[in-house]
């Protein structure tokens, strides 16, 4: 599939997070878009899901001034007892966060052209040393997949190394198209049981899995390489038989297999959406657990396997 032209094409981006460590190899620059084919019930990053650009209120920020009221060209906000809400007029169009006093209003979803964004990543250059680069993350990449095969042609094009983080939940094709001019896949593996997956994403993972296994074999006597990524949810992916069926799959395919550890610092990003989360409650797995894992996927023939982030600390590291 050929690369579209550059000239107006828009990206709908969350975020550019610099001097990233934990998107790839070496420091990156890494690009999180908007929307997201799976609805995680555990999700770090639920404002990534729309696709739609959305404002987000701040409460500990607001003074009440009403101004935002007053900016919107579309009638479209209102402050009452509960705080700021945005209504169906809404074209969050960033009026009322460009006027707030306190930024107590975020915009969450901007546009960039191809060429634009291109700059704007190109200017960390400096930083990334020779083994950083551009990862390009979600929401889920895939969704916008002929921007991002346009970006990272340029990318490549320009001698940087680049990487694609994605849940997997795309058609073939976009795949194949990515392969070329992608050095680097983050390939997240997060149930082997299709209706356990159902229940906690909201989609099955045939094509997942499937996508996974084309993906691995294509990659094979290449330099492309696969880093698989399972988050360890307490109640949910932490299971012996989930890391066994996930080792089945991975074997000694991928360059590594990162166990991520749970952690709950996202709550807040619930409460600004107005939305329950059901992990709120949810605490630290232990490292004991988490070695313990990594250890049974070692056994079950992933060898790569590793284990990443905060532990609960127990009476004997206390």
């Amino acid at each position: 599939m050929p690369a579209k032209a550059t000239r107006g094409i828009d990206v709908k981006v969350l975020d550019i997070q610099r001097m990233s460590t934990e998107d790839g190899p070496g420091l990156r620059t890494t690009v999180f878009v908007k929307g997201c084919p799976l609805r995680c019930a555990w999700c770090h990053n639920p404002e990534s899901i729309p696709p739609r650009s959305h404002v987000e209120w701040l409460g500990v920020r607001c003074i009440g001034c009403r101004i935002c009221e007053q900016t919107c060209p579309q009638k479209g906000i209102r402050l009452d007892t509960d705080g700021v809400h945005t209504s169906e007029q809404c074209e969050a169009c960033g009026a009322c966060t460009a006027a707030c006093p306190t930024q107590a209003l975020e915009l969450k979803g901007t546009d960039y052209t191809v060429d634009a964004l291109f700059d704007t990543v190109m200017k960390d250059r400096s930083y990334w040393g020779k083994d950083g680069g551009v990862t390009l993350s979600g929401g889920e990449i895939t969704l916008q997949w002929q921007e991002a095969l346009t970006l990272l042609t340029k990318l490549k094009e320009a001698g940087v190394n680049t990487a694609v983080d994605t849940c997997g939940l795309a058609k073939r094709e976009v795949f194949e198209a990515l392969l070329p001019v992608t050095d680097i896949f983050l390939y997240d593996l997060k149930l082997f049981d299709d209706a356990q997956h159902r229940r906690f994403t909201g989609q099955g993972n045939a094509r997942i899995i499937s996508n996974f296994e084309w993906l691995t074999a294509a990659c094979e006597g290449t330099d492309t390489r696969i880093w698989v990524r399972t988050p360890i949810i307490p109640g949910a992916t932490d299971t012996d038989d989930n890391i066994r069926g996930i080792a089945t799959l991975v074997q000694d395919k991928t360059e590594k297999w990162e166990l991520c550890a749970f952690n709950n610092l996202c709550r807040d990003k619930y409460d600004r959406l107005g939305k329950d989360w059901d992990f709120k409650e949810a605490g630290l797995i232990s490292k004991a657990r988490m070695e313990a894992l990594t250890a049974l996927a070692v056994s079950c023939g992933a060898p790569q396997a590793v284990w990443s982030g905060a532990t609960a600390r127990t009476d004997s590291e206390t």
